[in-house]
């Protein structure tokens, strides 16, 4: 009787987080993807199976949908294109040998990491506020430029947010990389150097080809950072997404349907359609970057 006390005691012991992973995440999931094959609307009322028509509609009716997920996109691509490039450069300088207070600046590139969306979004929208803005009075003024309404023109609303997530993201994303720079061996550089290789050829056969494992791992938080951006536009533009719905993202729109309209079956699919995109596209760019590849 004693031993088999022993023998149940450790699953007695992790019991309480799996009961908690079934209740409010293992359930909820299911539950929602039941949900996505009816049509509901309000809390109360009988759910209708209607099949896959939740999906059918997103994809061939839903205009606001196609537009949420285009501006989603723009913003996954300038994180893709513009973010990470910066990190990895950012991360590079750090590294540097010969940099002082290589310290300091790894501390205060990460403090924008550790910022609520919501302060983010109320400060940069100061900053990025016409008449009396940081960027167009300290910026753009001394150049002679013209005034950009960052936020009132719809052509302008998700470089915003882009430039926002830069501020944000970059430092994090850098310490990333640094840590993966700090783990490749100096020598394989130095025998590259020998060898006659340049500097940009040292990066990109050597140094590149190592940092694998974290740009796999950088590229497939960004994307799914950028498909599940949701507070900074929402405070920066409201939740029905500036002029001409420039600035609203899959998040925002899922929120208005399911939580301000109570299509909770129609929300449910957008969510589960916005989790295969999410998948898909990070296999993608797996695959594109090799990162399953044995070397």
């Amino acid at each position: 009787m004693f031993g088999r006390g022993r023998k149940i005691a450790p699953y007695l012991f992790i019991s309480p987080f799996f009961v908690g992973y079934a209740i409010f995440f293992l359930y909820p999931v299911i539950q929602s993807l039941q949900l996505s094959f009816y049509r509901q609307v309000g809390l109360t009322n009988p759910p209708r199976f209607i099949g896959f028509d939740n999906y059918v509609r997103l994809v061939t009716k839903d205009a606001l949908f196609i537009k949420a997920l285009t501006n989603t996109t723009y913003y996954a691509l300038g994180s893709i294109l513009i973010i990470v490039p910066l990190a990895l450069l950012l991360a590079l300088i750090l590294h540097s040998p010969t940099l002082r207070l290589r310290e300091f600046f790894r501390f205060l590139y990460f403090t924008p990491n550790i910022t609520a969306g919501v302060v983010v979004g109320i400060i940069f929208g100061l900053v990025f506020e016409e008449q009396y803005g940081l960027i167009n009075n300290l910026l753009l003024a001394p150049l002679g430029l013209e005034n950009v309404r960052w936020l009132r023109e719809s052509r302008w609303i998700m470089p915003a947010v882009i430039l926002l997530g830069a501020w944000k993201w970059t430092g994090i994303n850098a310490i990333y990389f640094m840590v993966g720079l700090q783990n490749i061996p100096p020598e394989l550089k130095e025998a590259a150097r020998v060898d006659g290789a340049t500097r940009w050829q040292v990066f990109w056969h050597v140094t590149l080809p190592l940092l694998r494992p974290i740009l796999a791992f950088v590229l497939t938080i960004a994307i799914i950072g950028s498909y599940n951006l949701f507070a900074e536009p929402a405070i920066l533009v409201g939740l029905e997404g500036g002029p001409n719905n420039a600035g609203m993202t899959m998040t925002m729109y899922l929120y208005t349907r399911g939580f301000r309209e109570l299509k909770m079956g129609y929300a449910s699919a957008i969510g589960y359609s916005l989790a295969v995109i999410i998948l898909v596209l990070s296999v993608i760019q797996l695959v594109l970057i090799r990162a399953f590849r044995e070397d």
